[in-house]
């Protein structure tokens, strides 16, 4: 056990602070604190000893140098089963510190907030993290908390045990005291790097079924400290445990649907959309989103942007699938999926879909890792040109935007037929274009849709028009496609020949 009979407080979040001080000086430990955390605990009537007192010399440089002092790292450093240690602890009139709670200056907020540089740079905390590498490296004997979510379970050990904790309390605060270290200076490395230099620090939030397959052993790891959000925030209402494979198709999921406003309803099947509605009720917008591909939705994965409804429910409950994503669930509509006990129902925050913010996507290859810009929105759409003799009207026109949003989230080669109210029939992830819209046309007649009058979204150019030929001789009248291939004339007098409408969007959507 470590007997806590002195701690230095130095915190910038002051939740909680006075309930621990409180604590400590209760049970007779004494403190001692710098700046503002002294003046806190001073007005909540607790003793205190500020940190210059305890040191013997001022703070300076306005608070630059408070903590960085013998007395400070030669208290926590000292090992006391170590002769040699505290010999010198003697000889250089040192006194041990038991207890470290610290937690840094606000960096990430204040970079967050938008500040000058000068600011910014003023909230690199030297003190904090050069105390918690000193805490840490002697957790035998010193307890460290930089979290103000410890401060309870401290307490509680604390109090039972009269004024001493464990030392598996310390070495478990001393770890995640490093975790908090590597983040914060990871932060300002980042800053400080842009571009050159990409520190990520990871926390485990739960353990997986398994991986991609069985044999495969699987976590959900989130930044540390970040704001929790999306899946990690959302809350599994019932169902099995997720695995790797769900999380990753429910990601697709509501990263697709995230792009719509209206009532929609997207279905995922291997991280790809088999289909996308929209309508007036969620139960609409399903039974659309539904007609592209039932067979392909049986194991798949459902989500909704509206409360799922007992309407809803009772299509969905005859469906095999493995989630449904819903900003909530009513009452009747869980009493109807009740049992079906492996399925899992999660809810999430409807505001997060549109709040989401440009981040970046890491993928690990041999050797390294890939870095990128996330393809966030639809800048490209405002300027889009028409490129043929024939104007698209404005059903076509509504037709082609669904299709283009649906074309982003598709494997490349991407080709997805749809009207103004949902997919027709979507071909993902084949060698070439053509055999895209092939594999387009065979999952529309599969579900018995007729294509006629419908239009076409490509992810990227048409390199030959027998891409183009094949769509036409389908039924589309209208495509969107970025343009920017050599044969573009060739492309744009076949659709002409076809009395098609083509829109140029100068903005390729790739997704491999």
């Amino acid at each position: 056990m470590i007997q806590i009979r002195r701690a230095l407080l130095s915190v910038s979040d002051k939740t909680g602070l006075i309930d621990l001080a409180r604590a400590l000086h209760d049970s007779k430990v004494e403190l001692v604190a710098s700046g503002g955390t002294a003046k806190a605990i001073v007005n909540a009537g607790i003793p205190v000893t500020e940190v210059a007192d305890f040191t013997g010399h001022p703070e300076a440089m306005e608070g630059r140098i408070k903590t960085l002092h013998p007395r400070i790292h030669g208290g926590m450093l000292a090992r006391r089963d170590h002769v040699g240690d505290m010999e010198d602890m003697k000889r250089l009139g040192l006194d041990p510190i038991d207890l470290l709670v610290v937690n840094f200056y606000p960096f990430a907020q204040t970079l967050a907030q938008g500040k000058s540089n000068e600011e910014t740079n003023e909230n690199i905390d030297v003190g904090g993290p050069s105390m918690v590498r000193a805490a840490v490296k002697n957790r035998k004997h010193v307890v460290v908390l930089t979290n103000t979510g410890q401060y309870a379970e401290f307490i509680n050990e604390f109090n039972t045990g009269n004024g001493s904790v464990s030392e598996e309390l310390a070495d478990k605060m001393g770890r995640h005291a490093f975790m908090e270290l590597v983040a914060y200076d990871g932060a300002i490395a980042n800053w400080l790097n842009p571009g050159d230099f990409h520190a990520l620090a990871l926390h485990k939030s739960r353990a997986l079924r398994y991986g991609e397959n069985p044999h495969q052993q699987a976590a959900l790891y989130a930044p540390l400290h970040a704001h929790s959000e999306g899946l990690v925030a959302s809350d599994k209402l019932s169902g099995k445990q997720l695995s790797y494979n769900n999380l990753l198709d429910a990601d697709g999921a509501l990263t697709l649907l995230g792009e719509f406003t209206d009532c929609a309803c997207v279905i995922i099947k291997h991280v790809t959309p088999c289909g996308v509605g929209l309508g007036d009720t969620p139960a609409h917008a399903i039974t659309t989103a539904l007609l592209t591909d039932p067979v392909s939705a049986f194991g798949g994965i459902v989500a909704l942007n509206r409360p799922l409804d007992e309407d809803s429910a009772s299509i969905l409950s005859d469906i095999f699938l493995e989630i449904i994503l819903a900003p909530s669930f009513t009452d009747g509509a869980r009493e109807i999926l009740a049992k079906k006990k492996s399925l899992r129902l999660i809810s999430f925050d409807p505001q997060s879909l549109q709040a989401r913010g440009a981040s970046t996507e890491l993928r690990a290859i041999w050797g390294g890792y890939l870095l990128q810009d996330k393809d966030t929105g639809f800048p490209e759409w405002a300027d889009a040109k028409v490129v043929t003799k024939r104007q698209p009207t404005p059903e076509e026109l509504a037709a082609m935007h669904l299709g283009w949003i649906v074309c982003k989230h598709v494997r490349s080669n991407a080709i997805v037929f749809a009207s103004r109210n949902g997919t027709l029939g979507i071909g993902a992830g084949q060698m070439s274009r053509v055999d895209s819209a092939r594999f387009a046309v065979l999952k529309a007649e599969a579900s018995s849709i007729s294509l006629r009058g419908s239009v076409c979204a490509s992810d990227a150019f048409f390199p030959f028009r027998d891409g183009l030929d094949f769509i036409a001789q389908a039924g589309a009248t209208a495509v969107v496609q970025p343009g920017g291939s050599v044969r573009d004339d060739e492309v744009i007098d076949a659709a002409n020949e076809h009395n098609i409408a083509m829109l140029f969007t100068g903005r390729r959507h790739f997704k491999h």
